[in-house]
């Protein structure tokens, strides 16, 4: 980070961060402006989308604009229009439950267990640092559900809604953590909020790159086949596999740099029609061979590799789902 920070300074490479807000209804401007990349500005931007900056500048030569709008450790409907929620059954089930958390909040309660939350913590951090272990992190203090900035559309509304039509090359999306728990429903949530946004840049399919969430012990693995079916289904979609440079105990893995590099090769295949291979190996297909399975992949590039040896961990289904 020390050295891509001190040689961050680009004036052909732009930052502009939006300031976090979340609102209930949409609104039409944000204050934010644009400045050149440096090692100030830099070091305060999002690392990601620094480094997949970078790489596109390298690659295409010409001046290259970053918009950063996020807020960590919210989930995808935060980020989507209230309209998109309504108009389909499933989705509208997210409104239903935050209307009654909204409804059941009761905030002396909240805080009641808040206290005894507390205490526990303090019990369970004395036992940790008598056995040398590190000690647990703290309880969240109880926010009131109509002021989380994980309440439906709020962030859309706040952080999205103002950029519009403002004329942008793509998207680039790291999100999932907060949808975890609810991964079928994200088959259809992630789909509808990217069909959402596309339809009101009225640029068309603009292309949509996201990041497929590594590996974390915490993390139901569902998440990531429900990103993997997104690609696979929507159109100019493009997905970065991190599975490799994850943390199986640190849910934001440290290494930056080879993520927006991934997320660069995407776009220059995608959004600039390069020839390239912007993704590792995908499966296709399998067809049984005698006492063999031999598997078919797509994004092979000049072929196939293994780090660290042969590889282990194979499971296979029959037609009846037994794995």
């Amino acid at each position: 980070a020390t050295e891509a920070i001190a040689a961050a300074g680009d004036p052909q490479l732009r930052l502009l961060t939006v300031p976090r807000g979340a609102m209930d209804t949409p609104i039409t401007d944000a204050p934010g402006h644009w400045q050149e990349s440096s090692p100030e500005t830099a070091a305060k931007f999002s690392a990601v989308a620094w480094f997949f900056g970078r790489d596109l500048r390298k690659a295409l030569n010409v001046p290259v604009g970053l918009i950063n709008s996020s807020v960590g450790g919210t989930p995808a409907e935060a980020w989507t229009s209230r309209a998109t929620l309504e108009a389909d059954p499933e989705l509208k089930q997210i409104l239903e439950r935050y209307a009654d958390s909204v409804k059941n909040y009761d905030p002396a309660a909240a805080a009641t267990r808040h206290e005894r939350a507390l205490e526990a913590h303090k019990a369970a951090v004395a036992k940790a640092k008598a056995a040398g272990e590190r000690p647990p992190a703290a309880p969240r203090a109880p926010v009131d559900p109509r002021r989380g900035t994980g309440r439906p559309g709020c962030l859309y509304n706040g952080m999205i809604a103002p950029l519009q039509p403002y004329a942008i090359a793509g998207a680039i999306w790291y999100q999932g953590e907060a949808n975890s728990g609810r991964a079928a429903q994200y088959q259809k949530l992630f789909p509808a909020m990217i069909q959402n946004w596309r339809q009101a840049w009225g640029q068309g399919k603009f292309p949509f790159l996201f990041v497929q969430i590594a590996p974390h012990q915490n993390m139901t693995p569902e998440i990531r086949e429900a990103q993997l079916l997104t690609w696979q289904k929507v159109p100019r979609t493009g997905m970065a596999v991190i599975t490799d440079i994850g943390n199986e105990t640190d849910i934001h893995p440290t290494q930056k740099e080879p993520v927006g590099g991934r997320l660069a090769l995407a776009a220059r295949a995608i959004a600039y029609r390069e020839k390239i291979t912007y993704s590792g190996p995908v499966y296709a297909s399998m067809k049984v061979k005698g006492d063999q399975a031999v598997l078919r992949f797509t994004h092979i590039g000049s072929g196939l590799m293994a780090k660290g040896g042969d590889l282990k961990g194979f499971t296979i289904a029959g037609a009846d789902g037994q794995f």
